[in-house]
Formats: C-alpha cells, sequence, structure tokens
C-alpha cells in the first residue's frame, strides 16, 4: 500500500475517534485527533503519485526540519519517527549493508551504532525524517522523496554525481532511507552502474537484493531508474557526437580503476 493510501487510511480512522468521542461529550479531547487527521488528509493529498509534492514539510537541504513543519506537521512527523524507530527495533535486518566496496545502503541512520563505519558521506533520501546529530559530522546530501514514492531522474543523476566525487576521495557513501527498501535502493542502483558495478539497474538490482534480502522497489522506483538509464544513455551517445562536455571522474577500485562519465541534467 503506497503511503497516500495508507496515511489517508490512518486519517479516516482519526476522524472516526474525533466523531465518536465528541459524540460523547469529550469535545477538548477530540480536538487533537480532528487535528491529526487533517494534517494525515493533507500529506495523503501531497504525496499523492499525481502530486508528488515532498517539500510540503520544508525539509531543508542540511537536513533539518524547520520548527514550522514540526509544528503544523507534528502528528504526521513524529508518528513516522515512532513507527520508524518501533519496526526497526522489532526487526532482524541489519541496519545497512554494503553492497560494494565503500558502498552502503540501509535505513535511517538515527544514532552511531546504525552509521556503517568510516565517516561515509551521506546520502538522505527521506522528505520526513531529519539529520539526527548523530550523523553531524558526515558530508551530506539530501534528495526529499516521499516513502514509496521515487526520486527523480534528475534528482537520481544529482546524487550520483556527488557520490562520485566522494568515492574519488576514497571516502564511503552511504544511502539510506526509512529502511532500505526503496527509495535508496533506487539510487543506489543508479550509483552501481555509475561505478561500473553493474551493467545496468536491473543487474545492480540483484547485486543489491543479494547483500540486503528485504529490498522492495515498487514500479515507480523501476520508471524513475528506467528514465534516467535512457536520458544517460542518450547523453553518452550526445557527448562523443560533441554536442556538450560532460565530466570524466576516477574512481578508485580494490583492484584497479575505472573511468565513468557522469552526465548533467
Amino acid at each position: 500500500m503506497g503511503i497516500s493510501k495508507l496515511i489517508a487510511l490512518k486519517a479516516s480512522v482519526l476522524l472516526s475517534v474525533f466523531v465518536f468521542l465528541k459524540n460523547l461529550g469529550f469535545k477538548l479531547i477530540s480536538i487533537p485527533f480532528i487535528y491529526a487527521s487533517l494534517v494525515s488528509f493533507l500529506v495523503a493529498i501531497a504525496s499523492h503519485p499525481s502530486i508528488n509534492l515532498p517539500l510540503l514539510l520544508g525539509k531543508k537541504s542540511d537536513g533539518s526540519l524547520p520548527i514550522w513543519s514540526r509544528i503544523i506537521f507534528g502528528p504526521f512527523l513524529y508518528f513516522v519517527r515512532l513507527f520508524g524507530l518501533t519496526r526497526r527495533l522489532v526487526s532482524k535486518e541489519p541496519p545497512y549493508n554494503e553492497v560494494c566496496e565503500g558502498v552502503y545502503v540501509g535505513g535511517w541512520p538515527y544514532s552511531l551504532k546504525t552509521l556503517p563505519p568510516g565517516e561515509p558521506a551521506i546520502i538522505d533520501c527521506t522528505a520526513e525524517l531529519p539529520r539526527t546529530l548523530a550523523v553531524s559530522h558526515c558530508s551530506y546530501f539530501c534528495i526529499p522523496t516521499w516513502d514509496t514514492r521515487a526520486p527523480q531522474p534528475s534528482e537520481i543523476e544529482s546524487a550520483v554525481n556527488w557520490a562520485l566525487r566522494k568515492r574519488n576521495l576514497n571516502k564511503p557513501v552511504f544511502i539510506h532511507c526509512a529502511f532500505g527498501h526503496g527509495r535508496s535502493v533506487a539510487v543506489t542502483c543508479a550509483l552501481l552502474v555509475a561505478l561500473g558495478v553493474a551493467e545496468d539497474w536491473k543487474s545492480a538490482e540483484n547485486i543489491i537484493r543479494e547483500r540486503r534480502p528485504c529490498i522492495n522497489m515498487n514500479s515507480l522506483h523501476r520508471k524513475s531508474l528506467e528514465e534516467w538509464s535512457m536520458h544517460r544513455l542518450s547523453s553518452k551517445t550526445r557527448n562523443e557526437e560533441g554536442s556538450f562536455n560532460v565530466s570524466d571522474v576516477l574512481l578508485p577500485n580494490s583492484s584497479q580503476q575505472k573511468r565513468v562519465r557522469g552526465a548533467k541534467y
């Protein structure tokens, strides 16, 4: 179930609780429920694929959520944070996995224990979770994306180019979303292709699945990756014909150095 349907269902339940309490005469107690319901309905609309407006939550490029967002959308933001922490605590899945040398994919790093070693450069694919103090010392790049939705092809390309520069400096890279199952996997697929580890994003998905079996990309993730792949191939063809310049990025590898072309949107 996509986030818009799930949050709409949550909004309906909260609205039912509000009506029930109000009919019993508990007007003051019922007010928080109607407010939480309205917030949830707003998030459900903004996260619908036809609208897809993660900027609604106001997450900044440094990973922080402004105070107005925490106040207005508090019922949603703290619900997803509590739900995520609870699910992570009861899950036996590791917080992250290394999918190739120096490249990790996983869930929200809310503590140092959930952060890969080596002070990795972090690509954050969440719109709803903040950058915590535990990772404030790490290089950081954010592409805010709703849960179960996909980053835009241009956002994937920007994240990949940023990651390539970090790998060129021998920095490990950690790509995360809430649980490391969808949004972050899509970006990691693209990075593995750019690094030359995988021939295409489908092969990259299989590589990641071998190391992190619970990944679960949906049709939106695959569509975005397909569009990214087509644009990247088109960009390389135009570059070979001399239509525009594309910078070459030299990447470190345990056995050899591979040259990868990074296309810009």
